[in-house]
């Protein structure tokens, strides 16, 4: 039986996100949006392809006229307006008008791209999300955020568009790699951090079959997660308020995946970003370091990075990146920390000094694993 959550904005229903065990769902959620007479191009990535296109271009069969099948070379690195470029001119020659539909198979790279060119091709058309990892499935699909890279810069074109259905099969964490499965874990350990203690402290109880991809407990996390993001974007859609508490370790996590050159996982370096926060949130008084080193071992038991001695960053580099992030507002950096475990807030008075301590504190080695 799939999961299912509804998400509304001021009040009215626009979509739905179903988790399910498998895709054989698929050929009647999207019935549904009235597809019948219209096409379906699928977007995905030469890593998804292989894996997914056959299985899910068989489910949509009957629930369309047509189906074309768009796929790009996987990375973050084509996550760019090229890409979007040649994925317009497809769609131009497949002659998909405003009523097609575009379908988002794959992680977030995918989404976040297909999502954009929807935003964009003919004032906007609908699209719909198919997620394939975990970091897709409990952040990326959710919300309408979308965007792609421009010069290095994560994100910094984009739009708020809204999917007409967010469709995740547990299925397909089985053949996740393991740092993206971890990747995920970041941002659904972050979850937990800015807005639930119980959540958090349930992660970290059902650590072992969350490792061991216990699908029954998989889906139970990524529920949980879906709920707290869409019930944060249901009450700021176009992030002018709440939306931000997303962003806690963001910040210097974005910085530090822009000077890696993308070599870590989004997910591995919002854990770090996190970590970084924590620390500033501790020596202000307002969280113990006590749950700062439970937060590592918690960060570490899935895999993540907690320290980034050997990975030869300055902590000045990473700040001055932090400058050119979108998340800055009027010159100042709207950095999140914890009042307290599951209570997130935006703060503006975090300086430079703050920063390059708690990235200082980050460099040190440590014996997590």
């Amino acid at each position: 039986m799939a999961e299912r959550l509804n998400v509304r904005r001021d009040g009215s229903w626009i979509y739905d996100i179903v988790v399910e065990s498998s895709y054989e769902r698929l050929r009647e959620e999207v019935p549904a949006l009235e597809t019948g007479s219209r096409k379906i191009c699928i977007v995905t990535d030469s890593n998804v392809a292989p894996l997914y296109l056959e299985e899910v271009k068989e489910q949509l069969s009957g629930c369309c006229k047509k189906i074309e099948t768009f796929v790009f070379p996987a990375g973050e690195e084509n996550k760019n307006l090229d890409t979007v470029r040649t994925l317009y001119e497809f769609l131009i020659q497949k002659h998909f008008d405003r009523k097609d539909v575009l379908a988002a198979l794959g992680g977030g790279v995918v989404g976040d791209l297909c999502g954009f060119a929807a935003a964009t091709y003919l004032r906007g058309i609908r699209f719909i999300q198919i997620p394939t990892t975990l970091l897709s499935q409990v952040d990326s699909s959710i919300g309408g955020k979308t965007g792609v890279d421009f010069d290095s810069y994560k994100n910094m074109v984009g739009a708020f568009h809204m999917p007409s259905l967010v469709f995740a099969s547990t299925s397909s964490l089985l053949t996740l790699p393991p740092e993206q499965f971890a990747s995920g874990m970041g941002e659904i350990v972050k979850h937990g951090l800015i807005k639930s203690r119980d959540y958090y402290e349930w992660i970290c109880d059902h650590a072992e079959a969350i490792r061991d991809r216990e699908l029954g407990v998989c889906e139970q996390l990524i529920l949980v997660s879906c709920r707290i993001k869409r019930d944060v974007v249901e009450k700021d859609p176009t992030e002018q308020g709440e939306r931000a508490l997303l962003n806690f370790g963001h910040t210097l996590g974005h910085a530090i995946e822009k000077l890696m050159n993308f070599k870590l996982a989004h997910g591995q370096c919002v854990a770090l970003g996190c970590l970084a926060a924590a620390h500033i949130s501790a020596k202000r008084g307002m969280i113990s370091e006590d749950e700062v080193a439970q937060m590592r071992r918690a960060f570490a038991t899935f895999d993540l990075p907690v320290s980034t001695s050997g990975y030869g960053l300055d902590p000045k580099k990473v700040i001055e990146a932090t400058k050119n992030d979108k998340k800055m507002e009027a010159g100042a950096i709207k950095f999140v920390l914890l009042r307290q475990v599951g209570e997130a807030y935006i703060d503006r008075t975090v300086t430079e000094e703050e920063m390059e301590e708690a990235l200082e504190w980050l460099a040190e080695e440590t014996n997590e694993r």
